[in-house]
């Protein structure tokens, strides 16, 4: 009994770490982070500050901070790629010093706006895999006894994971190197040395106010080999458990490692979910096919509380890591159209990108000569320039956080397809999308799940204090709407519509999720708060 007890202890201690884990630590409300790729972090404070927090964005994930190695003479100088080659643990990198990233967390966490460090902890940078003493790190410090391939634990000759790996030997992928950079070991033959240093630069970073971590390459770790890191991380600084987001590559059912096996380690990104997105935004794949997205066996897809899930990530909107089909800002109608569908359901905890042109997939962000990061140029249209794309700055894509924040908590119902490219329904009686992919225009009675009134469409417009700045939409008493959808490709037309019960005609300048009156006054959009006035009112 003793030997039982002490099982189903130890399960339950599982099961609540993994729980704790897979809190996004989210302010109550906000529901989706955003991925400043290449920020430097003195642009994401007032990125933050102005825009994020304002907009009621949940987070933004910010590249790796720690210092890495510099390519000045690559053949693509100063590569996007040169941050994930880690060479100490300070918190030094070309988006900015300690102090800025320090003051940056500080200045996100009052504007509301969570921070999530990208996490490079399984490797180091390249090295010549043969030659043990590239293997030296000395401001870790690490030496060639803290990297697998040198103690002679990876069993290939060359030291490099071949791509037949992948399909055929789990080992491999974990012992060996990825790309010629020095896989730590995290073994107890030098007392745990990798791990204690991995979890002192983790902990740093959550004393500097971070909310969480995505861990990069996760895949590459032992599961048992990151959970023992994970166990040993602080609470936040604003209390409860840092939240971890695993990137587990797993797009073929017959690669050696699965998704599944990372679940003990926190929350995992479903990349699947990007290829199918895709289809769904060319029109590819009939839109009729979406209504049970993610969650029917037929997809099959992690468990939605376990899934991350994005349109495109860094590395395949460049073709690497499961990439080649995806859509990114390149094909802005369709991308629109896969964000907004992704926001609107209801599967996974959603992250959005925001990017920079690039040419070359090794391209870095706009730069000088020297590598030095260009300032986020906003323009007068709160769009970016230079090089910049913010997509996240799209008004299609920031109004949508909003829908998805009003409609947290609330099921899909009211599914309506044609029987091929055209859908609509509703998230309880909070928001109602409907999506154009024929060649014709759609128009039907459909049920919104809204209460009666005029609505202002937030894929085309804001509402204003006056009306709409874009389409309306009436709602009947019984909750039906006349609804017409142009044909998908027009010019500057996005073929959606998305209505909220908070987005009606003549509310106030839309400002996110929230509503400014025309005398400049902030008002929450709470039904509970107006109605405690109402009560005020009428007792004086």
């Amino acid at each position: 009994m003793g030997y039982q007890y002490s099982s189903i202890l130890l399960l339950i201690g599982i099961a609540a770490a993994n729980a704790a884990r897979t809190d996004p630590n989210f302010m109550e409300g906000k529901t989706t982070v955003v991925h400043l790729f290449e920020w430097k972090w003195t642009d994401i404070v007032r990125e933050c500050e102005d825009y994020l927090g304002p907009h009621e964005f949940a987070g933004v994930q910010v590249s790796p901070p720690m210092e890495h190695r510099v390519y000045p003479n690559n053949d693509v100088p100063y590569p996007w790629w040169q941050r994930y080659q880690p060479v100490s643990y300070n918190i030094e990198s070309r988006s900015g010093t300690r102090e800025q990233f320090a003051d940056m967390v500080t200045r996100c966490n009052a504007a509301g706006v969570r921070v999530y460090v990208d996490a490079i902890v399984n490797h180091m940078a390249a090295v010549t895999t043969l030659d043990n003493s590239t293997y030296t790190f000395p401001d870790v410090p690490y030496d060639h006894d803290d990297f697998n391939v040198p103690k002679g634990l990876c069993n290939i000759s060359s030291g490099e994971i071949l791509s037949t790996s992948y399909v055929g030997s789990s080992y491999e992928v974990r012992y060996c190197n990825l790309l010629a950079l020095a896989d730590i070991y995290y073994g107890p033959d030098n007392d745990y040395y990798g791990r204690t240093k991995v979890v002192e630069y983790l902990n740093d970073l959550i004393s500097l106010g971070v909310a969480g971590f995505r861990i990069d390459a996760a895949k590459h770790m032992l599961p048992s080999d990151l959970a023992g890191i994970l166990d040993l991380l602080d609470d936040c600084t604003f209390g409860g458990r840092p939240w971890i987001y695993n990137e587990v590559i797993g797009v073929d059912d017959n690669e050696a490692i699965h998704v599944d096996e990372y679940y003990e380690c926190g929350d995992v990104t479903e990349f699947k979910y990007c290829n199918e997105i895709a289809q769904f935004g060319r029109g590819t794949k009939a839109a009729a096919e979406y209504s049970d997205f993610g969650f029917d066996d037929k997809w099959t897809f992690m468990p939605s509380e376990s899934a991350v899930v994005f349109v495109e990530n860094h590395d395949n909107q460049r073709g690497h890591g499961a990439g080649g089909t995806i859509l990114a800002f390149q094909e802005p109608l369709p991308y629109k159209k896969a964000v907004a569908f992704t926001l609107a359901w209801n599967y996974g905890t959603t992250r959005l990108m925001s990017s920079y042109e690039f040419e070359n997939t090794d391209q870095g962000p706009p730069s000088n000569a020297n590598g030095v990061i260009d300032d986020v140029i906003i323009n007068d249209r709160g769009t970016c320039d230079g090089g910049w794309v913010c997509e996240h700055r799209w008004q299609e894509i920031r109004n949508m956080v909003c829908f998805r924040n009003i409609a947290e908590g609330e099921a899909v119902e009211n599914w309506w397809d044609n029987g091929e490219n055209a859908i609509a329904f509703s998230r309880g009686d909070k928001g109602f999308f409907a999506l154009n992919n024929e060649e014709f225009t759609v128009n039907e009675v459909l049920q919104t799940g809204l209460p009666q009134g005029t609505y202002c469409d937030i894929i085309s417009g804001d509402t204003t204090v006056d009306g709409c700045s874009g389409l309306s939409v009436e709602v009947n008493a019984d909750g039906t709407a006349a609804i017409m959808i142009v044909p998908s490709g027009r010019e500057g037309n996005d073929a959606m519509i998305a209505l909220t019960r908070e987005a009606t005609s003549g509310r106030g300048l839309y400002e996110g999720c929230l509503f400014v009156s025309g005398a400049g006054t902030r008002l929450v959009a709470n039904s509970t708060w107006i109605s405690m006035i109402l009560v005020l009112l009428l007792l004086k």
